[in-house]
């Protein structure tokens, strides 16, 4: 990472064509160090915070690179805590990389992956979860998985655990005016609310537990097997749920020998869908036999299972 209170910039949309890119750039002196090379200057030196400017950005040699707008964030109101510079420029993959490569001439640091959000956190604007939350968010390709990453963004995972910190708190509190107090005959808490507290606090805690494999289900996806014998129609039935020809249809039996992988989405829920090489008790072919070996361990390992039979037979 770099050090602390250095000036970091990296590209923030995804690298490659478009319409519009943005470069982001945190620091003590990002602000200062664009206006270097942003034009009219001025329009940002003196920029109050949440504020969009629009201006060209010139090498320092001073050849002008593009038009640009920056946008404001002053800390510690910003995703960072700290200054914070957006400059949203053409997408053209050669603006991005030189627009980077003039940043770096002044000063600017290229930022490591996630240095953003270390920053976030180190200035307490995030915490782990909602860091993770961010992520998340991110890499949601599903309704669900992205309701989820939302949820726990705007801390709904927070704020249960911060609701069983404070009863146990105040459990443990409880309990250690008992032990001091105990010889008096004074009776701080009823032992049978107290039971009846850590019974209710154990529920809560098992039921985040158990949550845990439907997150990561609605996150990951339903890993579906296809299970079936050979030439039974898995291939087949995968190519149709998907609507293109993904997987090899042969009428020879044994054609898929490793396990082919794809996802789809079903009324808002993605599905990991695994076609299996087709199971049958012996097979003198080694490489036909690692393939049922891999199926059966898919389908041990698989959320929901498929299973294709032939009518025909």
């Amino acid at each position: 990472m770099n050090a602390v209170g250095s000036t970091i910039a990296a590209l923030s949309t995804p690298p490659g064509v478009g319409a519009l890119a943005m470069v982001r750039v945190s620091g003590s002196e990002a602000i200062a160090l664009v206006a270097k090379l942003f034009r009219p200057s001025d329009k940002l030196i003196g920029a109050q915070t949440h504020t969009l400017h629009f201006g060209v950005i010139y090498s320092p040699a001073g050849e002008p690179l593009d038009e640009v707008v920056c946008g404001i964030f002053r800390g510690p109101k910003s995703y960072t805590g700290e200054d914070i510079v957006e400059i949203t420029c053409h997408g053209s993959p050669y603006i991005q990389q030189k627009l980077l490569e003039t940043l770096f001439t002044v000063g600017v640091q290229p930022a490591d992956p996630g240095e953003f959000t270390m920053r976030a956190m180190r200035a307490g604007r995030l915490t782990l979860d909602r860091a993770e939350a961010v992520a998340d968010l991110i890499a949601a390709d599903s309704p669900q998985s992205h309701a989820l990453a939302l949820s726990h963004l705007r801390d709904g995972f927070a704020r249960d655990i911060h609701a069983m910190r404070e009863a146990l708190l105040e459990l443990l509190a409880l309990l250690e005016l008992e032990l001091d107090f105990g010889e008096e005959d004074v009776e701080f808490a009823n032992r049978d609310k107290l039971t009846a507290l850590l019974i209710k606090l154990q529920a809560r805690v098992d039921g985040l537990a158990g949550s845990y494999r439907a997150g990561r289900v609605l996150k990951e996806g339903v890993a579906t097997a296809i299970i079936g014998a050979p030439n039974a129609g898995k291939s087949t039935l995968l190519n149709a749920l998907l609507g293109e020809e993904r997987a090899i249809v042969s009428p020879i039996a044994g054609t898929t020998r490793d396990i082919v992988e794809d996802s789809l989405v079903l009324g808002g829920v993605k599905f990991r869908l695994l076609d299996t090489a087709g199971i049958r008790e012996e097979t003198a072919d080694t490489i036909e036999a690692e393939g049922i070996a891999r199926s059966r361990a898919a389908a041990e390992k698989a959320s929901l299972v498929l299973s294709v039979i032939d009518l025909s037979d």
